[in-house]
């Protein structure tokens, strides 16, 4: 395998006394946690587009910054080439076990999609025997609708049915090459399925097409064979005003809508709930109640700034937070903790992103524990199945069996007057986390 990162060596788990900032301080994938391995539980992904495609760009600087080995060819197909090997190289190095991508991030477009496919399946052959000879396995594969020019109004919503078709005839070949590479889940993210302006919108006719677009995706999924779980992944704004697939709970009312409940879950990221103005948990919550969370997308925006930053997660409360949720659902299933995340622009060199990774796995690896320590000892559960009790018997049994009306209620206040206030006990709750954070 070529050698991309020569200085670097496979990073082990040292313990949190360890000094070597290229060790890993608390994520041992053997260590177990409630019956499985840290690497049962976690199922680290690390990201194609971010990772080995990013050149360092933001709002204010699209050029690139970063001078990447693998990314210094002039044919494009070598570059591509190249760019899969520092991957796999890096992946192994980390020891993280999945990798995921979108199509136009592993090999680049040509002048029609004949030629583009093309391209693509020479890239997925590779990466084939390179899964092959590491043992890495693609956690899930997705299709960029929304770089090209052609994808400006959008891909699924947009208003000409010729650029509808383009990106149908791209997501078949996306999800065919997810299937090749044995992919666990199939990511749908509208990049661009939104409105700037409701001036010249029809909203219920381009909810409808991206209705028919997830419809067709189904239909050829059952078509091709592909057992893997379909995701959404929500977002609300950026680059449009408004996105349809908003948050969770904007994508599950969608969904039953049409008719696709059923079918697909969701891949919640945390940066994207932030600029819908919830928490990681409180999406990730939203997802699970409804037995719907089938993923993460892990990062961290800033919350001085209002757009989509994508940082590496470091904040033990929001990772013990969401292993709370994920561990209350039993876990992810076919989903992992994918790093959709980026160095910062002044991070050019090539082992800040094993900087980074490190850190992403150790946080979580962290709040794992942490959520095990909490849910063993069951002080949450215990005070919320207490708070609660009153719907367990007496009235509260028949308001939620539905075996009460309006009527009887009033009867119940009228003979029993005004209720008595108990305290939510948010402080004691916090401090409570607090304790476990260690």
């Amino acid at each position: 395998m070529s050698q991309f990162f020569p200085t670097v060596k496979k990073i082990r788990y040292e313990g949190p006394d360890s000094k070597n900032p290229l060790a890993f301080k608390h994520y041992n994938p053997r260590e177990k946690v409630g019956g499985k391995t840290l690497e049962q539980h976690l199922r680290f992904s690390v990201v194609f587009w971010h990772t080995f495609k990013g050149g360092g760009g933001d709002p204010f600087g699209t050029s690139p910054v970063y001078d990447r080995p693998w990314d210094r060819a002039t044919d494009p197909m070598q570059r591509a080439e190249d760019t899969i090997h520092a991957a796999f190289e890096f992946i192994t190095k980390l020891g993280a076990p999945y990798y995921a991508w979108h199509d136009r991030d592993i090999a680049p477009e040509a002048e029609t999609l004949r030629e583009t496919n093309k391209r693509l399946d020479q890239i997925v052959a590779l990466a084939g025997r390179l899964q092959k000879d590491t043992g890495v396995k693609l956690l899930w594969g997705t299709s960029n609708c929304f770089s090209n020019a052609r994808f400006t109004h959008g891909a699924g919503t947009n208003p000409d049915a010729h650029v509808f078709a383009y990106a149908a005839a791209q997501i078949k070949k996306a999800m065919e090459c997810t299937l090749e590479l044995k992919g666990e889940n199939y990511v749908f993210w509208g990049g661009r399925e939104g409105y700037s302006s409701l001036l010249n919108t029809d909203l219920k006719h381009e909810q409808e097409q991206m209705a028919r677009l997830l419809q067709l995706a189904v239909e050829h999924k059952k078509h091709i064979g592909f057992k893997g779980t379909l995701l959404i992944e929500p977002k609300p704004k950026e680059p449009t005003k408004h996105q349809y697939d908003y948050d969770a709970a904007t994508v599950l009312g969608f969904l039953r809508k049409h008719g696709l409940i059923d079918e697909f879950k969701l891949n919640i990221e945390a940066n994207h709930a932030t600029l819908a103005g919830h928490t990681l948990e409180h999406d990730l919550a939203v997802a699970s109640s409804e037995g719907k969370l089938g993923s993460i997308d892990a990062n961290r925006g800033d919350y001085l700034l209002g757009w989509d930053t994508d940082q590496f997660p470091t904040d033990l409360y929001m990772t013990t937070y969401a292993m709370m949720v994920i561990l209350k659902q039993g876990g992810l299933g076919r989903g992992g903790v994918n790093f959709d995340a980026k160095v910062r622009r002044g991070s050019i060199d090539t082992n800040d992103l094993f900087h980074a990774h490190i850190g992403g796995m150790d946080a979580f690896a962290r709040g794992l524990k942490i959520a095990h320590r909490i849910q063993q000892d069951g002080v949450l559960d215990n005070f919320l199945k207490e708070r609660y009790s009153s719907y367990r018997s007496g009235i509260g049994r028949k308001i939620m069996s539905g075996r009460t009306s309006f009527r009887e209620l009033e009867r119940y206040i009228l003979r029993n007057g005004e209720p008595a206030r108990h305290s939510g006990r948010e402080e004691m709750l916090e401090n409570l986390i607090n304790s476990y954070i260690r």
